[in-house]
């Protein structure tokens, strides 16, 4: 197990990020936050309070994918977890989703499929808190928190404060 991101980090990150979307969208005006279950919903949380700190409130909801996904054949069933709308719902704002960690690319498919079930978007942008690589679908992510170069044989563990009591993230080999 190694320590890739403490919770002094995380922070930074998230703070970085924050300023990015700001600067790529020329403040907030048509912006809403739409984070994917379960970490990228309590991220998309922390971003929305800074956002609101430097610029103001910044509408956000969180979108369930479970429906969406591609491999209901290859494990356990998931529970459905809640899609809550922002304010002024999806149908032509400039809606950013954000995960805790990028990989194959196949949760952000879902998750396109999913909130184009919710409205049309002017524009979709990704922001993730860590980018491991190994994409299977040409998907990339508009801001990111740390790239991680990782094995197939590695896992990136994201912990945050709301569910796990502390904030980190950390690579753990698979046992074969």
């Amino acid at each position: 197990m190694s320590l890739i991101l403490d919770q002094a980090e995380i922070a930074r990150a998230l703070k970085r990020i924050s300023h990015e979307i700001i600067e790529r969208n020329h403040g907030i005006d048509s912006i809403s936050l739409m984070g994917i279950p379960t970490r990228g919903r309590y991220l998309a949380s922390r971003l929305a309070g800074i956002l609101e700190s430097i610029e103001g409130p910044v509408p956000v909801g969180s979108l369930d994918i479970t429906m969406h996904r591609d491999d209901h054949r290859l494990r356990a069933p998931r529970p459905l977890a809640e899609t809550v709308m922002p304010q002024g719902g999806v149908e032509g704002r400039d809606i950013v989703l954000i995960d805790d960690v990028l990989f194959s690319g196949r949760t952000i498919r879902a998750a396109l499929d999913a909130l184009g079930e919710l409205g049309r978007p002017r524009s979709v942008q990704l922001a993730v808190l860590v980018d491991r690589g190994h994409r299977q679908l040409p998907i990339r992510p508009d801001y990111v928190g740390k790239n991680i170069p990782t094995s197939l044989k590695e896992i990136v563990k994201v912990k945050l404060s709301e569910i796990d009591g502390e904030d980190l993230v950390e690579i753990v080999e698979v046992e074969e």
